[in-house]
Protein backbone atom coordinates (compact mmCIF):
# COMPACT_ATOMS: atom_id res chain seq x y z
CA UNK A 1 0.00 0.00 0.00
CA UNK A 2 1.15 3.53 -1.06
CA UNK A 3 1.44 6.17 1.60
CA UNK A 4 0.30 9.35 0.26
CA UNK A 5 0.86 12.70 2.11
CA UNK A 6 -1.93 13.81 4.31
CA UNK A 7 -0.53 17.45 5.39
CA UNK A 8 2.18 19.50 3.95
CA UNK A 9 4.66 18.82 5.43
CA UNK A 10 5.10 15.47 4.02
CA UNK A 11 5.65 16.81 1.17
CA UNK A 12 9.31 17.58 2.47
CA UNK A 13 9.98 14.46 4.35
CA UNK A 14 12.28 12.59 1.48
CA UNK A 15 14.43 15.42 0.80
CA UNK A 16 14.88 16.51 4.50
CA UNK A 17 15.97 12.57 5.05
CA UNK A 18 18.14 12.63 2.13
CA UNK A 19 19.81 15.59 2.91
CA UNK A 20 20.58 14.03 6.93
CA UNK A 21 21.80 10.97 5.34
CA UNK A 22 23.84 12.32 3.02
CA UNK A 23 25.17 13.83 6.26
CA UNK A 24 25.50 10.76 8.11
CA UNK A 25 27.44 9.02 5.53
CA UNK A 26 30.58 10.48 6.25
CA UNK A 27 30.44 9.56 9.55
CA UNK A 28 28.76 5.33 10.30
CA UNK A 29 32.07 4.32 9.13
CA UNK A 30 34.63 5.96 11.09
CA UNK A 31 36.48 4.40 14.08
CA UNK A 32 35.85 6.21 17.55
CA UNK A 33 38.38 8.33 17.90
CA UNK A 34 38.10 9.72 14.14
CA UNK A 35 34.95 9.96 14.46
CA UNK A 36 35.47 12.38 17.68
CA UNK A 37 37.66 14.29 15.58
CA UNK A 38 35.22 14.67 12.16
CA UNK A 39 32.77 15.84 14.47
CA UNK A 40 34.66 18.61 16.23
CA UNK A 41 35.67 19.40 12.86
CA UNK A 42 32.19 19.74 11.25
CA UNK A 43 30.60 21.33 14.31
CA UNK A 44 33.56 23.81 14.88
CA UNK A 45 33.74 23.00 18.43
CA UNK A 46 35.50 22.03 21.38
CA UNK A 47 36.65 17.79 22.22
CA UNK A 48 33.69 15.96 22.46
CA UNK A 49 31.15 16.01 25.55
CA UNK A 50 32.14 12.87 28.23
CA UNK A 51 28.26 12.17 28.24
CA UNK A 52 25.84 9.99 26.34
CA UNK A 53 23.04 12.69 26.01
CA UNK A 54 25.81 15.02 24.88
CA UNK A 55 27.52 12.95 22.55
CA UNK A 56 23.62 12.15 20.71
CA UNK A 57 23.11 15.83 21.12
CA UNK A 58 26.40 16.30 19.04
CA UNK A 59 25.84 13.21 16.49
CA UNK A 60 22.50 15.41 15.49
CA UNK A 61 23.59 18.29 15.73
CA UNK A 62 26.52 16.87 12.50
CA UNK A 63 23.44 14.57 11.27
CA UNK A 64 20.68 18.08 10.76
CA UNK A 65 23.99 20.26 9.72
CA UNK A 66 23.18 22.83 6.85
CA UNK A 67 19.34 20.60 6.55
CA UNK A 68 16.67 22.94 5.80
CA UNK A 69 14.33 20.67 8.03
CA UNK A 70 11.02 22.47 6.97
CA UNK A 71 9.55 21.52 10.55
CA UNK A 72 10.35 18.38 11.08
CA UNK A 73 12.19 17.37 14.28
CA UNK A 74 14.96 14.76 14.78
CA UNK A 75 16.00 12.84 17.67
CA UNK A 76 18.15 9.69 18.51
CA UNK A 77 16.37 6.97 19.82
CA UNK A 78 16.97 5.49 23.12
CA UNK A 79 18.70 2.51 21.62
CA UNK A 80 21.41 4.91 19.66
CA UNK A 81 20.95 2.95 16.79
CA UNK A 82 18.74 5.77 14.48
CA UNK A 83 17.52 8.91 13.69
CA UNK A 84 14.12 9.51 14.34
CA UNK A 85 12.15 12.27 11.89
CA UNK A 86 8.36 13.36 13.22
CA UNK A 87 6.54 16.29 12.24
CA UNK A 88 3.94 15.28 9.64
CA UNK A 89 1.33 12.70 9.18
CA UNK A 90 4.07 9.73 9.50
CA UNK A 91 7.76 9.04 10.87
CA UNK A 92 10.72 7.89 9.67
CA UNK A 93 13.70 6.08 11.63
CA UNK A 94 17.77 6.63 9.53
CA UNK A 95 19.93 3.92 11.13
CA UNK A 96 23.19 5.43 12.41
CA UNK A 97 25.69 2.13 11.77
CA UNK A 98 27.16 0.37 14.47
CA UNK A 99 30.24 3.33 14.30
CA UNK A 100 28.03 6.37 15.34
CA UNK A 101 26.13 3.80 17.85
CA UNK A 102 29.07 2.72 20.06
CA UNK A 103 30.17 6.12 20.00
CA UNK A 104 27.20 7.61 21.45
CA UNK A 105 26.75 5.08 23.85
CA UNK A 106 30.83 4.82 24.88
CA UNK A 107 32.42 7.76 23.53
CA UNK A 108 36.47 7.82 22.89
CA UNK A 109 37.47 5.13 25.04
CA UNK A 110 41.38 5.58 26.31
Amino acid sequence: MALHPKVPRDMALAPVAAEIDLNLQGLRDKGLSELDTELQLELNGPPMPNTRAERAAQVLRAACRDVDLHGWQGSITEDACRLHLTGGSVTLDLGLGVGIMRYIEAGVVG
